[in-house]
């Protein structure tokens, strides 16, 4: 029986051959590309910026840490300036976007605040907002307009106007509204500095926690 011998010895290499192959067959395949993390552009100004923060605890990082708690791949960019009026922010708008590697999926606008408490005009912000929001549609991301309320002694025809500016801006250009950027934080004092204007750390996680669902909305449109 020499021949089942030899065959069975020709079988055993012609396997360990194949399996050379396979094996440096799957060392060489490349991994997949990891997925490409969503990307969350935060604009606008102190409220945006962290003011008197330390690293983290502003609400870019927040948001992120709460995004990524819920499984999302995904990155928060912080574009706020503190003092930033409207016009401002519609200045320095054009370099922000050059500079970014990625354009972004979503982006959260907060402007007007120092408008209002300069008291400057509505309208002028108005169109600073409607030109920003029209800027990010342009670039593909979809666009959450966080509004914000004035100070009532302005006067009630100030106030009115400029309230009324942020649904009509997200109306004329079809965007989501997130009616106040301070909800649940305005008037709070424990949960602001002590200049009753800026949130403290635990406000910014009241606003992360309360902005949070919209925030999500507009992420899952982007797929």
């Amino acid at each position: 029986m020499p021949e089942l011998g030899l065959a069975r010895v020709l079988y055993q290499m012609g396997a360990a051959i194949i399996a050379v192959f396979v094996s440096q067959a799957a060392v060489a395949a490349p991994a997949a590309p990891a997925a490409r993390p969503q990307l969350v552009l935060a604009y606008g100004d102190s409220l945006m910026a962290g003011y008197q923060l330390r690293p983290g605890e502003g609400f870019a990082p927040q948001l992120e840490k709460a995004l990524k708690a819920r499984g999302r791949n995904v990155k928060v960019v912080g574009a706020g300036v503190s003092g930033d009026t409207s016009t401002q922010g519609r200045a320095r708008l054009g370099w922000v976007l050059a500079g970014m590697k990625q354009a972004p999926d979503v982006v959260i606008l907060e402007l007007g605040a120092n408008d209002m408490l300069r008291g400057q005009p509505p309208k002028t912000a108005r169109e600073n907002v409607d030109a920003m929001v029209k800027t990010f549609k342009a670039k593909g991301a979809r666009v959450l307009l966080a509004g914000m309320r004035a100070s009532p002694n302005l006067g009630r025809a100030y106030v009115t106007e400029f309230e009324a500016l942020y649904p009509a801006v997200a109306r004329a250009n079809a965007v989501s509204l997130y009616p106040f950027f301070l909800d649940g934080v305005a008037a709070q004092p424990g949960l602001q500095l002590a200049d009753g204007m800026h949130p403290n750390p635990k406000g910014v996680g009241v606003m992360v926690a309360r902005i949070l669902p919209a925030v999500e909305r507009e992420l899952d449109k982007t797929r």
